[in-house]
């Protein structure tokens, strides 16, 4: 399966998160996704980047370390003092009318603009 696949699938997750307002650690998500908790960063770079383009609040922002409960250094925006700003914003959206994107147009986000932590 390809890497915009696995990011379509855990899309899916990650809007019924922020429906329930919840965070999900990297853990649960790799034993819900069967993705290796180390490979996850990876499948979460066209989550984020298709939000960057598309001007929406950081879905992946609910993917959280058990420890700090706060994402990983690949999150773009994981500044504390920005956080809990943006996790409102992420509970706020409606994901679920705004739809699951494909894989290739988050795979298109991945290619136009890499946010893997930059």
């Amino acid at each position: 399966m390809k890497r915009s696949e696995r990011a379509c699938q855990i899309w899916a997750v990650l809007a019924l998160c922020a429906k329930n307002r919840q965070t999900i650690t990297y853990g649960i998500l790799s034993k819900l996704t069967g993705i290796a908790a180390q490979g996850l960063g990876q499948c979460l770079e066209p989550i984020q980047s298709y939000c960057l383009l598309n001007e929406l609040p950081p879905l992946t922002i609910l993917v959280v370390q058990q420890d700090s409960g706060f994402p990983g250094d690949g999150f773009t925006g994981s500044r504390a003092e920005i956080f809990a700003k943006d996790l409102i914003r992420v509970f706020d959206q409606d994901w679920l009318a705004h739809g699951n994107p494909q894989p290739d147009k988050l795979e298109e986000a991945a290619a136009k603009r890499p946010s893997n932590g930059v």
